[in-house]
């Protein structure tokens, strides 16, 4: 079709020129003589000018339009447009194709629900909003392709379908139709392969992927999602994150124009836990956690004598909307957590009030407030248990009153590091020893000597970079040492027959002079989420699944015949 430029394009020095623009009729306003209408394209809205000296097909909303006209200036500009100085004065209009009622308004303010949405994603797609994800996507991955090239990586795909391994989250599973009884395993994520690209020498390797895990959803987490996967060798920890911290400069420069400070802080898994309650935390605001079992474990209160872990936060000036409805809800997500509830002291007359204060005597309640720091209007919160879920529980506490209260301010930004994870983790339904990350992670030199003895007590070389309360990424120096990868899946529980079956050509490798190597991947879907200033995952994905895992728009996923059955040799079993 005839085109002279997108819409945008246009500015007011182009007065005065004839031009040819195509897009969608995104608004239509009939003031009698004059006729306005909003014309979108991927680039922006710009006004066009219709006088009743020209013939005017019948418009509607997102008619497809082919406009020819004169550009001119506005006589009131239009601050919230790009292109709100000029407007175009028709002398064509052609309806190139007609459309039906669209079930949703297609603006950045939209009534429509989010399954509707979903449903309708090609017209929600036409959304200004969720054309600037995009754009943002495409910047990231624009900028990401640029700097790795420069610092010498290169792009190397791996396979999609792969060998079922164990590492973490469930898989999805292909059936062979050459092999019955056979599957294929959907990645998730290119771990063995990046590593072994590392055998074959390349040094510097990177591809943005795509990866499958069957897990439960949410606002930040999808069953199909994309990483940005890298892979170094002869790059110890410090050198490692000195150049991916270069790349999320980069990013975020390029693509948001701001300016990230390097070298990004780094902190402990220990203190991320103990003082935020979680390994992500959220560190643009307050409300730390503080230790107070030294202080409560000598109250009356038999339940604090026998906790392992006590811990408080302090949410300043909510005394008086913490209703019983609000305790009640409080005690409700503690149950989540597996606790039985949480303790809730106000401040009031500068001491501490409550149904729980009888279990305190005036030592513990002077020694509370200057831990503390309570003022008359603040509340306390308590918790009382096994440590991970205290911390864990008192961190969604502090999330949300964050939320509630507005304390993180609007377009800000704050990166870290989080280091020095547990190598291992022990799985409380079955007492297990787990791997934290996975069993390719590499235990910290001067904690080997826990291996034998006590596992649960070795740190990794293992990173996570955190923006704003999310993990962007994570990775792991490797396991280089075949002895010590047979020895970390022994801890596992894996025996020599398990080790060959879902291992065995990656231990194998390593026998062949494999370099020490680093790696991590950073999530595209949610650097794209953070930098476009959406808590959705949904809205940077073209075509997402819903919380249930179903795609609402092409009903995925679904049936299928009895034949393609047969020809897979599988049959499915009836639920009771």
């Amino acid at each position: 079709m005839e085109r002279t430029c997108f819409n945008c394009d246009l500015s007011i020095k182009n007065v005065g020129e004839k031009v040819t623009l195509v897009g969608w009729a995104a608004k239509r306003r009939n003031l009698g003589q004059l006729l306005f209408i909003d014309l979108r394209d991927r680039s922006g809205i710009i006004q066009i000018l219709v006088k009743d000296d020209i013939e005017v097909p019948d418009i509607r909303n997102e008619y497809v339009l082919q406009i020819k006209g004169v550009v001119s200036k506005k006589e009131v500009p239009n601050k919230n447009l790009k292109t709100g100085d000029i407007e175009v004065i028709a002398e064509e209009i052609k309806v190139v194709n007609k459309a039906k009622q669209p079930p949703l308004i297609i603006a950045d303010e939209t009534d429509a629900l989010e399954e509707t949405r979903l449903k309708y994603r090609y017209l929600d797609l036409r959304r200004p909003m969720m054309q600037r994800y995009f754009d943002i996507r495409h910047q990231i991955k624009m900028v990401t392709h640029n700097y790795l090239n420069n610092n010498r990586f290169i792009e190397i795909e791996t396979p999609i379908l792969c060998a079922s391994s164990p590492e973490g989250a469930k898989e999805y599973l292909v059936p062979s139709r050459i092999h019955h009884g056979s599957f294929y395993a959907l990645p998730q994520s290119p771990q063995m392969f990046k590593q072994l690209l590392m055998v074959g020498g390349f040094e510097r390797y990177y591809q943005i992927c795509r990866c499958f895990r069957d897990e439960d959803l949410r606002a930040d987490r999808q069953p199909d999602f994309s990483q940005i996967d890298i892979e170094t060798s002869f790059l110890d920890q410090n050198q490692f994150l000195e150049l991916m911290e270069g790349l999320i400069h980069d990013i975020f420069l390029k693509v948001i124009n701001y300016e990230v400070k390097l070298p990004l802080r780094q902190m402990t898994y220990k203190e991320a836990t103990e003082k935020y309650g979680s390994d992500k935390p959220d560190t643009r605001f307050g409300m730390l956690l503080h230790d107070v079992k030294d202080i409560l474990s000598s109250s009356s209160f038999e339940g604090f004598k026998t906790a392992e872990d006590i811990r408080a936060i302090k949410v300043e000036g909510v005394a008086a909307s913490t209703s019983r409805k609000v305790i009640d809800k409080l005690n409700l997500e503690a149950k989540k957590f597996g606790l039985g509830g949480v303790t809730i002291l106000k401040g009031e007359n500068n001491t501490l009030s409550g149904s729980f204060i009888k279990f305190l005597d005036e030592n513990i309640i002077s020694s509370l407030i200057k831990e503390m720091e309570i003022k008359d209007g603040d509340i306390l919160i308590i918790a009382a248990g096994p440590k991970n879920r205290v911390t864990s529980l008192l961190g969604a506490y502090r999330n949300q009153y964050a939320k509630e209260l507005n304390l993180i301010k609007p377009n800000t930004y704050d990166l870290l590091w989080v280091v020095d994870f547990p190598m291992f983790e022990r799985d409380i339904e079955n007492n297990q020893i787990v791997a934290t990350h996975h069993p390719f992670t590499r235990p910290k030199d001067e904690d080997v000597q826990y291996l034998d003895t006590d596992p649960t007590k070795v740190l990794s070389y293992a990173y996570d970079i955190v923006i704003n309360g999310y993990e962007a990424g994570g990775g792991t120096l490797r396991i280089y040492n075949q002895d010590m990868q047979k020895k970390i899946f022994e801890i596992l529980g894996l025996s020599d027959d398990e080790i060959k079956e879902k291992f065995g050509y990656f231990v194998d490798a390593l026998q062949y002079g494999t370099p020490p190597h680093a790696g991590m991947a950073f999530g595209l879907d949610r650097l794209a989420m953070i930098l476009g200033g959406t808590d959705n995952i949904r809205d940077v994905i073209a075509f997402p699944k819903n919380l249930a895992g179903v795609d609402p728009m092409s009903g995925a996923p679904t049936k299928v015949t009895e034949e393609q059955l047969d020809e897979l040799g599988l049959i499915i079993k009836d639920e009771e």
